[in-house]
């Protein structure tokens, strides 16, 4: 006779009150500010584990796990797109100042944002600390820019108003 192994979910009372008090501080969608809130209220809502997360995005739970954590601040959008399908909800539901940024096209923002200053290349790279190559490399969307540069973009933005 064969021997077979079954195994079974429950969701432990620490679980429970620990998505019960997140409910609490998150009624609502709105209500989170940080990606990490957002993934956790619509995993939540959905009635999903961490681990049937990233098993449907294709990376292992640790990695999803980190993704919940606050300070993490920059999130793959092939990744997120697949979470937002999952979620049944559009990817920049999902995505904050910074991911948006990144996700509508750097690049285009960048340059946008240097010639609403009246800036060249070497002014803009200047006045936000970076060599000139990075500037450029920023608008040809070559490389990502971190998000304490953008912090400093958006304030640089708003300051010149």
């Amino acid at each position: 006779m064969p021997l077979y192994i079954h195994s079974f979910r429950f969701v432990t009372p620490h679980t429970v009150t620990e998505a019960q008090r997140f409910n609490l501080l998150h009624p609502d969608p709105e209500s989170c500010t940080h990606v990490s809130d957002k993934l956790r209220y619509y995993r939540y809502q959905n009635n999903l584990f961490q681990s049937d997360v990233a098993e449907y995005v294709g990376m292992d739970r640790a990695t999803y796990s980190s993704y919940e954590e606050y300070g993490r601040d920059y999130y793959p959008i092939e990744n997120m797109q697949k979470i937002a399908k999952l979620f049944g909800v559009p990817v920049t539901e999902l995505l904050d100042d910074y991911n948006l940024f990144l996700y509508n096209g750097q690049g285009q923002q960048v340059k946008k944002i240097r010639k609403s200053l009246h800036l060249t290349q070497a002014q803009f790279a200047q006045r936000m600390g970076v060599q000139t190559g990075m500037v450029k490399r920023w608008e040809q969307g070559k490389v990502r820019i971190f998000k304490k540069i953008f912090e400093s973009l958006i304030e640089l933005k708003v300051d010149n108003i």
